[in-house]
């Protein structure tokens, strides 16, 4: 499905992906995590080309899209679904239309469009407000209306780069709800950068760990938590260890003292 071989990305001086080697099989979804400045979001947006990489391959069903002339990239990204941080709606325009927008001015009939985009809303749970615009909307329905955007053309490889990261966090739920049903209904391959640690242990086939823009260590999501072979690993290990106390305590009614 999805091949990355020796990515590189650099700014000027600065090494932001060194050398990073990754390989996503259909259907899976691998789950990116690392702490902040690692790399993770810069290497979701050289998947396809938001960001130009500086060296490497990428090869996407058989095609390398780091080759493609500017035109076959906008053919080829029709098929690859991107949800951002930020929702990035038209403020003047409903739910429906922002949905739309992108299929009409790709070409597509506007009664074909609307369909797709009346699909898209309704898997994730907008069916009721395709005429709402984005100020009556509140962040986790606004960026389920980024995701509804994405899905629209049913893309075979959705990237996920931070989408919680924008939402207050009693609306990351909402949110995270879509896109673990997405995982479990959909026959869509997803590759999700994320900090969010419920999400990735109970939704990631696989979970890819990132430092200084290397990856430093993969495997199943119980593998790398409880057992890390690496210093981010570890930190994530003592951070559910101290998650779980926390509950524990709270369960218990334990007398927390400062």
């Amino acid at each position: 499905m999805l091949q990355i071989a020796n990515l590189v990305k650099k700014y000027g001086d600065k090494t932001a992906v060194d050398g990073l080697n990754l390989h996503v099989t259909h259907g899976e979804t691998v789950v990116i995590m690392g702490p902040s400045g690692c790399g993770k979001s810069t290497t979701i947006r050289c998947i396809n080309r938001l960001t130009e990489p500086t060296a490497g391959e990428l090869i996407f069903q058989g095609v390398a899209l780091n080759q493609l002339a500017y035109p076959e990239l906008l053919q080829v990204r029709k098929r690859i679904g991107f949800v951002f941080q930020q929702f990035n709606l038209v403020r003047r325009l409903t739910a429906l239309e922002n949905v739309m927008l992108g299929l009409v001015t790709g070409g597509m009939d506007k009664e074909e469009a609307r369909v797709l985009a009346n699909n898209a809303l309704a898997k994730v749970g907008m069916g009721k407000y395709v005429l709402q615009k984005p100020p009556e909307l509140s962040g986790g329905q606004q960026q389920r209306v980024g995701i509804a955007r994405a899905l629209a053309l049913e893309p075979e490889l959705m990237l996920w780069d931070e989408p919680t990261a924008s939402l207050d966090p009693i609306l990351v739920r909402e949110v995270l709800d879509v896109m673990e049903d997405l995982s479990k209904t959909q026959n869509i391959t997803m590759v999700v950068v994320t900090h969010e640690l419920p999400f990735a242990l109970h939704v990631a086939d696989r979970i890819v760990l990132m430092d200084k823009g290397k990856v430093v260590e993969e495997g199943l999501p119980q593998q790398v938590f409880s057992n890390p072979q690496s210093h981010v690993g570890e930190q994530y290990r003592q951070l559910i260890d101290y998650q779980l106390n926390m509950t524990e305590q709270k369960i218990y009614g334990k007398r927390i003292i400062a």
